[in-house]
């Protein structure tokens, strides 16, 4: 890995934005330049990290997102953006591990190994031991505090983290302060490993899905020390033969929709890098820097959803959207429902083949719905709750991410392994 500074200040960073040729914050994802402006970009926001590495990780992953004739070039630029951001200086990286926990690293780990095992837009991670354990050490990049504040007070990055997930017709103020509420919370590897125990703790009775355990003494609000875990990459697991595919999906839409249902949070980031892939359809899951709280009545309409969309009941489903988007009848709501109708299409059909296409769809659906929105008149528009604004980047990331599995499964079924845990 190259090792790179942070630009920090708004300044800077909007500056090597504009010289990479993004118009507004990221918005050279979405030109017709080609190959030479994915190759650009990707190394423009490399070197950025923050939230502006996170669009073009997101762009290398998400159907639907990148125009048809040039996502082959975008998805391999963007691909080696997600697998491995520009590393920070090993000398400042040791400084920040030894200041927030407090001591030398050669007494903090029994090993330490300075070439970190992966990069990504808020830290990078190390390999070491721990009394005699493995472990992996999560360290964020020195300056990416000021660089996420800079992002988070750049409106053209927001609007494109925006575009990408929701919709900016959509948007409110609410909306966009949920946006850099949870970004910001990514900055806190405290938080995170509350977190990390939370969904540890929910799936604690699940085999088949694994969180990694904190080291608490190891962790701070800037270092996150958890087990380290062996396992397959994305890569090699779509490379797998249908029957282990087939199993990892059933234990991810499971892990998915059981923290939603049952524990009311989800995990907002289905980035590809944050799967680990173990033999008999065990799959590890990290990172939960990006979590999104689900209030219980929201999680009681989201239930009547999943439920009628299982029963194949339409009249409950529509009945569902209405209570928890809060629409009313009129041409807002037929615009929402849909769009909705068409994301639920893996629990109406039994068993359901989610494919890039279908990722794209979805995608697509979203825009056109917004397209049409912007044609009705502002009394028309039925406000979304903020905090339903996340759901767009787990579910279009989600499936994305399931359909490079390329399996069909009964996801009704996976859910009704755990239905009878709502109450």
């Amino acid at each position: 890995m190259t090792e790179r500074r942070v630009p920090e200040g708004r300044l800077s960073r909007l500056t090597r934005l504009a010289a990479a040729g993004a118009r507004s914050g990221a918005g050279l994802l979405l030109s017709k330049k080609g190959e030479s402006a994915a190759i650009a970009t990707a190394e423009a926001l490399g070197t950025l990290r923050g939230l502006a590495a996170k669009v073009g990780q997101m762009a290398s992953y998400v159907d639907g997102v990148v125009p048809e004739q040039h996502r082959e070039a975008y998805e391999a630029a963007m691909g080696k953006l997600r697998a491995a951001a520009p590393s920070s200086s090993i000398s400042e990286v040791r400084a920040l591990v030894e200041e927030e926990l407090g001591a030398p690293i050669d007494r903090l780990f029994d090993e330490w190994k300075d070439v970190p095992i992966a990069s990504a837009s808020i830290g990078q991670v190390h390999w070491a031991r721990v009394r005699g354990e493995e472990v992996a050490v999560k360290v964020q990049h020195p300056g990416i505090a000021r660089a996420m504040a800079s992002d988070l007070q750049n409106a053209g990055i927001i609007e494109q983290m925006a575009g990408v997930m929701g919709g900016r017709r959509f948007d409110s103020k609410g909306m966009l302060a949920v946006v850099r509420k949870r970004f910001s919370e990514e900055l806190d590897y405290g938080l995170e490993a509350e977190r990390l125990r939370a969904f540890k703790k929910l799936h604690a009775d699940a085999p088949l899905a694994h969180v990694p355990a904190v080291i608490d003494d190891r962790s701070t609000k800037r270092v996150l020390t958890t087990e380290f875990v062996h396992g397959s990459t994305f890569e090699d697991a779509c490379a797998a033969d249908a029957a282990a595919r087939e199993a990892w999906a059933r234990t991810m839409w499971r892990f998915v929709f059981r923290s939603n249902l049952v524990g009311g949070m989800f995990n907002a980031d289905p980035h590809p890098g944050n799967y680990i892939f173990q033999e008999g359809g065990r799959v590890t899951f990290i990172d939960f820097g990006c979590v999104q709280p689900i209030t219980l009545e929201n999680r009681r309409h989201a239930r009547n959803m999943h439920r009628a969309a299982m029963d194949g009941d339409e009249e409950a489903f529509r009945t569902g959207v209405r209570a928890l988007l809060g629409t009313r009848s009129g041409r807002m709501e037929d615009l929402m429902f849909t769009y909705v109708r068409g994301t639920f299409r893996p629990l109406f059909t039994r068993p359901f083949h989610i494919t890039r296409a279908f990722a794209t769809e979805c995608v697509d659906g979203f825009k056109e719905m917004g397209a049409a929105a912007r044609k009705l008149k502002d009394a028309e528009i039925t406000p979304v709750s903020p905090d339903l604004f996340f759901i767009n980047r787990l579910q279009f990331g989600f499936y994305s991410v399931l359909a490079r599995l390329d399996v069909s499964v009964d996801y009704a079924a996976v859910e009704q392994s755990f239905w009878h845990e709502l109450v």
